[in-house]
C-alpha cells in the first residue's frame, strides 16, 4: 500500500506514524495464534502434558485481555507513544525470555509478561489513529489497522509451522526480537508525542474490572479443560463465570455512580455507532477465532496435511484481505459504513455456511479454497468500517478509553469463540463417532495425526457442523452493522491534537 502524500503536512506525518505502529501491532496479534502449531514440539521438548501447554496460550490471552480497559486509559493520561513503547519493550524482552526457557512453568510466566506488553500496545494504535488523522482520512488509516488484524491471525499458524519445522519451537519467540527492535526505533522516530489529558485513576474501577474480567475470561477459556465442572474444591468453572458477571455488574454500577472520572465512561455508549460497532466486532472476534479450529483439525486429521500445509489453506484469505484493504479504506471515508460492514459480515457468514457444506473426506482442495477466498473478501470489508465507525465520534480526550473498550470486546469475543467451538466440536464428535467412547479417542487421534480411516466421515461431519456456530453468531454482528447511523459530516475536520501539533 503506498503512503498517501496528501496527509503528510507540516511536521505531522500520520501515515509513517501508523506504519511504525502497525509493525508492533502485527507482531502481538501473530503471537495470539502462532503457538498452536508449536504445541506438539513444546509437549515433547519440555516433557509436559497437554493441560500445561494449553496454559502457554491461555496465560497470554488472559494477560492480554484483562488490562485493556486500564491500559487504554493510561494512554490518555501519560501519552499513547510512551505507553506503546513501554509495552513494545516489555513484549520484546519477554519474547526472548520465552525462547530461552527450559521449563513449562517459566514459559507460562514469560507469556504472562508478553500478554501485559501486548495489552499496553493495542489500544494505543487505535487511539493514535483517532487523534492524528482527520475523520475524512480515518477510514483509510483504519483499513490498514483492520487488514493487519485480519492478516496477522492467518499468518501466525503459517509462520509458526515454517519456524517449528525448520528451526525449532523457540524461534516462534526469538523472531520477535529483531522485529521488536525495528518497531521500537520506528515508533520512537515517527510517532508524535501527543498532548496528554489530565485523568484521575479510578482505583476501585481498576480493581473491579480486573477481577471481573479475569474471572469471566478464565472461566470461559478453561471451561473445556475442566469439563465445565470443578476446578478445585468448591470452586467450579460456572462459579467463576457467575462471579465474573456479578463483579462486572458491580463495576458498571460503580461507573454510573462515580461522579469523578470513571475508568469506563458510560457516556461512550450513548453514541449509537460506538455501541453497535462493539457488538459487531465481538461477533467478528468470535467467528475468526472459532473457524480456524475445525478447519485445521479436519485438514490434519482427515486430509493428512502437515501443520504448515494446513495453514497454507488460508493463504487465499490473507492475500485477498491485504489486496482489498486500500480499496475498502477509500470507500470507508465516503460510503455509509452500514453497507460496507454489512457486506463483509454477510460474506463471512455465507462463506462459513458454504464451507460447512463442502467439507468431506475426499473433497477436492479447490472446493475448499473457494469459500476460504470469500472469507478474504469478508475480512477486507469488515475490519475498517467497523473500527472507524466505533472511533469516529469519540471525544479526543477519551480516545484511549474508547479504544480500550473496543479491543476488550474483541478479545472477549475471541475467548468466547475459542470456548464455544471447543464445546460444540466435542459434542458433535460424541454424536458422530459412536465407535469412539464419548468421542474422546477420536479427538486424541486428531491431535496426533492418527485418525483411523473409518472415522474420517464422522470426523469431517463434526467439523463441518461446528462451523455453523460462528456463521450464526456473525448474523448478530450483521444486524448491528445494518443499524449503523450515517456519520455526521460536520465533524469532518482535523482534530485538535493535529492542529496543536502543526501549531
Amino acid at each position: 500500500m503506498a503512503i498517501p502524500q496528501d496527509s503528510q503536512q507540516d511536521h505531522v506525518r500520520p501515515w509513517p506514524a501508523l506504519w511504525a505502529l502497525v509493525v508492533g501491532f502485527f507482531m502481538i496479534l501473530v503471537d495470539s495464534t502462532i503457538v498452536s502449531v508449536a504445541t506438539p514440539a513444546i509437549l515433547s521438548d519440555l516433557k509436559t502434558d497437554v493441560g500445561n501447554v494449553i496454559w502457554v496460550t491461555s496465560a497470554y490471552l488472559l494477560a492480554y485481555a484483562v488490562p485493556l480497559l486500564v491500559t487504554g486509559r493510561l494512554g490518555d493520561r501519560i501519552g499513547p507513544k510512551k505507553v506503546y513503547l513501554t509495552g513494545l519493550a516489555l513484549f520484546t524482552l519477554a519474547s526472548v525470555w520465552c525462547g530461552l526457557t527450559t521449563s513449562i512453568g517459566m514459559l507460562i510466566v514469560a507469556r504472562v509478561f508478553q500478554g501485559l506488553g501486548a495489552s499496553m500496545m493495542t489500544p494505543q494504535t487505535m487511539a493514535v489513529i483517532t487523534r492524528i488523522f482527520p475523520p475524512d482520512q480515518r477510514g483509510r488509516a483504519m483499513s490498514l489497522w483492520g487488514a493487519t488484524a485480519g492478516v496477522a491471525t492467518l499468518v501466525g499458524p503459517i509462520l509458526g509451522g515454517v519456524l517449528v519445522d525448520g528451526l525449532g519451537w523457540q524461534w516462534i519467540f526469538f523472531i520477535n526480537a529483531p522485529v521488536g527492535v525495528v518497531g521500537f526505533v520506528l515508533a520512537m522516530r515517527l510517532v508524535p508525542d501527543l498532548p496528554t489529558h489530565e485523568h484521575k485513576f479510578d482505583i476501585l474501577g481498576v480493581v473491579l474490572s480486573s477481577i471481573g474480567l479475569f474471572c469471566l475470561v478464565f472461566g470461559i477459556q478453561e471451561g473445556q479443560k475442566y469439563d465445565w465442572g470443578k476446578i478445585s474444591g468448591p470452586i467450579s468453572v460456572w462459579s467463576l463465570i457467575i462471579a465474573g458477571l456479578v463483579v462486572i455488574a458491580i463495576f458498571v454500577g460503580w461507573q454510573s455512580r462515580n461522579r469523578g472520572e470513571p475508568l469506563l465512561p458510560l457516556g461512550l455508549f450513548k453514541d449509537r455507532n460506538f455501541s453497535l460497532a462493539n457488538t459487531a466486532i465481538t461477533s467478528v472476534g468470535f467467528a475468526i477465532t472459532a473457524m480456524t479450529f475445525p478447519l485445521m483439525l479436519y485438514a490434519q486429521a482427515v486430509r493428512g496435511l502437515s501443520p504448515t500445509k494446513s495453514a497454507l489453506l488460508l493463504v487465499p484469505m490473507a492475500v485477498i484481505t491485504g489486496a482489498l484493504s486500500p480499496f475498502v479504506g477509500r470507500l470507508t471515508d465516503r460510503a455509509h459504513p452500514r453497507y460496507l460492514a454489512g457486506f463483509g459480515l454477510a460474506c463471512c457468514s455465507v462463506a462459513l455456511f458454504w464451507l460447512s457444506q463442502v467439507i468431506e473426506p475426499d473433497v477436492p482442495i479447490w472446493k475448499l479454497l473457494l469459500p476460504i477466498a470469500l472469507l478474504g473478501v469478508a475480512n477486507g470489508f469488515m475490519w475498517a468500517p467497523i473500527g472507524s465507525t466505533a472511533t469516529r465520534n469519540l471525544p479526543l480526550h477519551q480516545a484511549g478509553a474508547g479504544a480500550g473498550v473496543y479491543n476488550t470486546t474483541r478479545q472477549i469475543g475471541a475467548v468466547l469463540g475459542s470456548a464455544g467451538i471447543a464445546v460444540l466440536m466435542e459434542s458433535r464428535l460424541a454424536h458422530n463417532l459412536p465407535a469412539a467412547p464419548g468421542g474422546g479417542s477420536a479427538g486424541e487421534g486428531a491431535f496426533s495425526g492418527k485418525l483411523p480411516q473409518f472415522l474420517h466421515q464422522g470426523f469431517s461431519d463434526s467439523m463441518a457442523q461446528a462451523l455453523i456456530l460462528p456463521a450464526a453468531v456473525l448474523l448478530v454482528g450483521l444486524l448491528a452493522a445494518l443499524l449503523f447511523a450515517k456519520p455526521v459530516r460536520a465533524q469532518d475536520k482535523p482534530s485538535d491534537d493535529l492542529e496543536s501539533l502543526r501549531g
